[in-house]
């Protein structure tokens, strides 16, 4: 397992899979381990990724200060990153939380920054969070399915701030509600750090008027990637994310929940590959 020392002496650690051109890869949660990632349905065929366990998350080391688990203390890491891999330039790609991260790394850095993919990626960055409205709206398009009715409740409830989080909403982030589904949700909570979950968006985190400047100036081109089926970001919410930058353009992922790339991975690694490529 690779791994190389952040500016603050935190040894942190990335795994590599798949071959072809490099794309580094920042998980969301936040703050969850990469591995949840897999090879993203199989665009290990066409690139090789450099995926991140964030501090104090997976095979990476806990900080001496736990401050620096706030998203824009974050940025350093990922330069430390690059600058380990000997890349120039490098294509980078954020899910879900992980999109700010990538988001406050391309503002500061926006010439280490040759593409950039941000994938179910709620533009906290931005100042943009996908509201309740939002996230109620695409469940509702799930009002079919036979778990639906328990499932929206408490979810309602867990919106609101009248209930605890409860595994039972988990598929409302899931395109299609199976086995797989279920297995990769059910190892969420052993992967994530939630004391670094707490930090990560915390007071001070985001500047988002800054951060939309910043990034109105990228010359690197930009996807964002949406699944049709996903409340946080909407496909609306993507739009109104990607209108900020210079070169993006937004793909909606038919039938996708929160994690594409299990939904339909011959879809989502095409259509990803095909980005990095140029074409």
């Amino acid at each position: 397992m690779p791994t190389f020392t952040a500016s603050d002496g935190t040894r942190l650690a990335y795994h590599l899979r798949g071959a072809g051109d490099p794309v580094v890869v920042l998980p969301g949660g936040p703050m969850r381990a990469a591995d949840y990632l897999g090879d993203l349905g199989g665009l290990g065929a066409h690139h090789r990724l450099v995926l991140l366990d964030l501090r104090g998350t997976g095979d990476s080391a806990v900080p001496a200060d736990p401050a620096t688990y706030r998203c824009d203390r974050l940025v350093d890491d990922v330069e430390a990153l690059r600058v380990h891999l000997g890349l120039e330039r490098m294509d980078l790609l954020g899910h879900s939380a992980g999109g700010s991260l990538a988001m406050l790394y391309a503002a500061r850095h926006p010439r280490r920054v040759a593409r950039l993919a941000l994938i179910t990626a709620t533009p906290w960055a931005l100042g943009m969070p996908a509201t309740t409205e939002d996230r109620l709206a695409a469940a509702r398009l799930r009002s079919g399915e036979p778990w639906f009715d328990e499932a929206f409740a408490l979810f309602r409830r867990w919106l609101a701030g009248e209930g605890d989080f409860d595994p039972r909403i988990m598929p409302f982030f899931y395109g299609r509600w199976d086995g797989p589904a279920a297995a990769h949700s059910a190892r969420d909570e052993e992967q994530s750090n939630d004391e670094a979950a707490e930090r990560y968006g915390s007071e001070g985190a985001y500047d988002p008027p800054a951060t939309r400047a910043a990034l109105a100036a990228l010359k690197a081109p930009v996807l964002v990637l949406a699944g049709g089926l996903d409340g946080g970001p909407r496909p609306a919410l993507a739009r109104r994310a990607a209108a900020v930058f210079g070169r993006a353009e937004v793909v909606v992922q038919p039938g996708a929940g929160h994690y594409p790339w299990l939904d339909d991975p011959e879809w989502f690694a095409r259509r990803t590959a095909a980005f990095f490529a140029g074409a």
